[in-house]
């Protein structure tokens, strides 16, 4: 792989789905980032959680947080792909950026002290 780069695929499934349906999005998932030569780095499934908006008349949705590393242009086609299944409502790709995730600066002894 040329170059990779992290991303943040975040992908909302319709929250009435089954447990083998969700398994069949999380397949999907998994073979588009196959095809593209990228590799899933961490899920994190978050479940039915709250929209901040509605989608498709509905309140809730099912929230599935990807760690990926891919190449080049193949988030797009990632994205574009999985638009076109009937179950996700959303997909958002982000490129991970380290200054995103600054700590804050712990004090130092002296001044915890005073």
């Amino acid at each position: 792989m040329a170059n990779p780069a992290k991303y943040d695929l975040n992908v909302i499934l319709d929250p009435s789905l089954t447990e083998a349906q969700i398994q069949t999005e999380k397949d999907a998932v998994a073979t588009q980032v196959e095809r593209a030569a990228g590799t899933v780095l961490e899920l994190d499934e978050w479940g039915i959680r709250r929209l901040a908006y509605p989608i498709r008349k509905g309140g809730e949705g099912y929230y599935l947080i990807y760690r990926l590393e891919l190449s080049g242009t193949t988030p797009k086609t990632i994205e574009a792909a999985l638009r076109q299944r009937d179950n996700v409502m959303r997909v958002l790709v982000v490129k991970d950026r380290p200054e995103w995730k600054t700590k804050k600066a712990k004090p130092a002894e002296g001044e915890a002290a005073a």
